[in-house]
């Protein structure tokens, strides 16, 4: 009996004493005096492409679907309603001769009564109650008697908002009209029609609607939600327009710049690549309209206080469809398109191109910095075809800087053939690509620790996390999925003198017309909302600090020693200590940070929180932030701070020093 007290209290001691070494606070060492790597301004961005109706149907305003009947069914999107069909009332007629851009227009021949013409939208049309309309069209009407009646109607087809418009008789040229009214409802799924009243005949081309709150309030703009979206980020920089249009099917469908500005009218619409790329995600009704082209990619960029990034096609058709490539002999336009591209970006408007650009509404320059050559191509014929490019943009624009692509992997024998050649041509910039697995992620937390310092740049250009290939959609926007990005992403800001940039992707996607997830902001017709990962891009972005300065448990990185993953930076510009901390465990840790340097330290700080105890946490449309950070104040005693980090939280602290 005595035997057994005498265990039961040697037990009772163990685990007290296991219970007080779990709950010790693990000290982490701060080095706040030496900045051991430079922090670039950019160097968290955004990756923007025209993937599950991120352009048209997205960020670019338009409400019309196949507003030029230019898709390659031409009356895809629209319908034509009348009680009694008359043979010839409505053509669709192709001019190519006289226009190539803009070959097809409607021909109306009206005769009878009860004529009406129907838009769907993209996926339907988000109208908002008291908004204001924009409507415009091209039109011929050589002789006056047709009245126009304009609707938009609900899902239920009723009128929520109509107006009359009169077109002017107009000789045998193409005028403009528009007219403006206001919606009377708000509608998820609405649709616009147009009544022909009267008799008589009329042409129709680039029937157009837009909603007033464009974002700055610019006629044909972009949706001002999603813009805001991206300038609450602060990113760097915008990379545009992706992504695997810029190479294209085949080369004829690559993405062409010079096609993309100008007069909306006289820019050629093409099938957008991904409209066929996934039989399990058809998008037949997916095309390029360009309303969103090179002027507004700049535009966005110089709103929102980031640099411009372009990606041209360097000659190569996407490898993984028809791997089409331009004879080197022929390469010559492909390389003048980068050289014109840097002239129309920064050149004096004395030049050809930068005169171009004060046409468009903008005599001040860009200043573009870089730009990439080529998208996730791989193999000698890209090294070849780069090496071309390379020495027609640095002779003219020595330091112009160049992103180069080290294919779509960041190992295997593509990434090494391609790494090791551009490190020993002395890349500005390799583009490295990884959609991985979150435990993929948190393995390779450290990956950069080790490579060369001083040689060529990395730009993360695309990284996201893959959930398990069953979760479909926005599901694969988890928590897990944002966390296990957050601990990789301590390693690309550790290593911030090789990892100079890095962007997430995709960005935008339509929650009914998406092909590819996951992706950082979610929208529908009305609303918009960011991920986990969008707040964990948000934070870092908006945290990014000036200088990279040594975090430590046990003089170690922080890189998975039970479950966290640290990186620290100073911001000399707010004289504060930015610390990120994720930690990926399901139990609450106790951390002692030690604040070892020569500044004083003020007595409060805050920390930003994000955190869920459920990995599978989503947001969405109606629940937008389920996961979104919350701040709350800390207090420091001299040089320490203890902190219980939550389970599975990233965290952000900000210390001030004394002035």
């Amino acid at each position: 009996m005595k035997l057994n007290r005498v265990y039961t209290y040697t037990c009772l001691l163990l685990a007290l004493s296991s219970q007080t070494f779990a709950q010790t606070a693990k000290i982490l060492k701060v080095k706040t005096d030496q900045s051991i790597a430079k922090v670039e301004p950019n160097m968290w961005g955004v990756f923007f492409e025209d993937i599950n109706f991120g352009a048209d149907g997205g960020i670019y305003a338009e409400l019309i679907k196949n507003r030029s009947f230019e898709f390659t069914k031409p009356l895809m999107g629209w319908s034509i309603q009348q009680n009694k069909s008359n043979e010839g009332e409505v053509l669709v007629v192709n001019r190519k001769e006289v226009n190539e851009t803009n070959p097809r227009y409607l021909q109306i021949k009206k005769e009878g009564d009860n004529l009406e013409l129907a838009n769907e939208g993209f996926k339907g049309m988000g109208i908002k109650k008291g908004l204001r309309y924009d409507f415009s069209m091209l039109y011929r009407m050589p002789v006056s008697g047709i009245k126009l009646v304009l609707n938009l109607k609900n899902s239920q087809n009723k009128v929520i908002g109509q107006t009359t418009l009169t077109p002017k008789q107009t000789d045998n040229s193409w005028q403009k009209q528009a007219i403006s009214f206001t919606a009377t409802e708000t509608d998820l799924k609405a649709k616009f029609t147009i009544q022909f009243e009267g008799k008589g005949n009329i042409d129709l081309d680039m029937i157009s609607l837009f909603p007033q709150d464009t974002w700055k309030n610019r006629p044909q703009g972009l949706r001002a939600d999603m813009v805001q979206m991206l300038a609450d980020m602060k990113p760097g920089f915008i990379r545009f327009p992706g992504g695997c249009i810029v190479e294209g099917t085949d080369l004829a469908n690559r993405y062409q710049w010079k096609n993309t500005i100008g007069p909306i009218e006289n820019r050629k619409l093409i099938m957008n690549r991904w409209n066929i790329e996934f039989a399990h995600r058809p998008a037949p009704d997916y095309f390029q309209s360009f309303g969103l082209g090179f002027f507004e990619y700049f535009q966005l960029a110089e709103d929102i206080g980031s640099d411009a990034l372009p990606i041209l096609n360097c000659g190569m058709a996407c490898q993984y469809n028809s791997g089409e490539v331009v004879a080197l002999n022929e390469l010559d336009p492909y390389v003048q398109d980068a050289l014109d591209l840097i002239e129309f970006a920064n050149g004096d408007i004395t030049t050809k191109w930068g005169k171009k650009r004060a046409e468009l509404g903008h005599p001040k320059p860009f200043n573009l910095k870089m730009m990439g050559i080529g998208n996730e191509n791989w193999g000698p014929q890209y090294l070849e075809r780069l090496a071309i490019f390379t020495k027609a943009i640095k002779a003219k624009y020595p330091d112009f800087k160049l992103i180069t692509s080290s294919g779509t992997a960041p190992d295997g024998d593509r990434f090494d053939l391609l790494n090791t050649s551009l490190r020993k041509s002395k890349a500005d910039f390799i583009d490295e690509h990884y959609y991985r697995s979150a435990d993929w992620f948190l393995k390779n937390a450290g990956h950069y620790d080790n490579y060369p310092r001083n040689e060529s740049k990395v730009f993360v250009g695309e990284y996201a996390v893959h959930a398990d290939s069953k979760i479909i959609g926005a599901n694969r926007n988890n928590w897990q999925s944002a966390l296990a990005a957050a601990a990789l992403m301590t390693g690309l800001e550790r290593n911030a003198d090789v990892v100079q940039m890095a962007s997430y992707a995709p960005l935008f996607a339509h929650v009914d017309a998406w092909q590819w997830a996951p992706d950082m902001i979610w929208v529908d017709n009305l609303k918009v909302y960011g991920t986990p990962d969008y707040y964990v891009q948000k934070l870092f972005a908006t945290n990014k600090g000036t200088d990279v300065v040594l975090i430590t448990a046990n003089q170690k990185n922080l890189i998975g020693q039970d479950g966290l993953y640290a990186s620290a930076v100073v911001d000399k510009a707010t004289n504060e200590l930015i610390i990120k901390i994720v930690n990926t465990e399901n139990k609450a840790q106790t951390i002692d940070l030690d604040l070892d340097g020569k500044k004083k330290i003020k007595s409060t700080g805050f920390i930003d929180e994000l955190e869920n105890g459920n990995l599978n946490q989503l947001n969405s449309i109606e629940n937008p932030q389920t996961v979104a950070p919350k701040r709350t104040t800390i207090s420091i005693k001299g040089k320490k701070v203890n902190l219980v980090l939550k389970p599975y939280s990233f965290n952000v602290i900000r210390i001030p020093f004394s002035a």
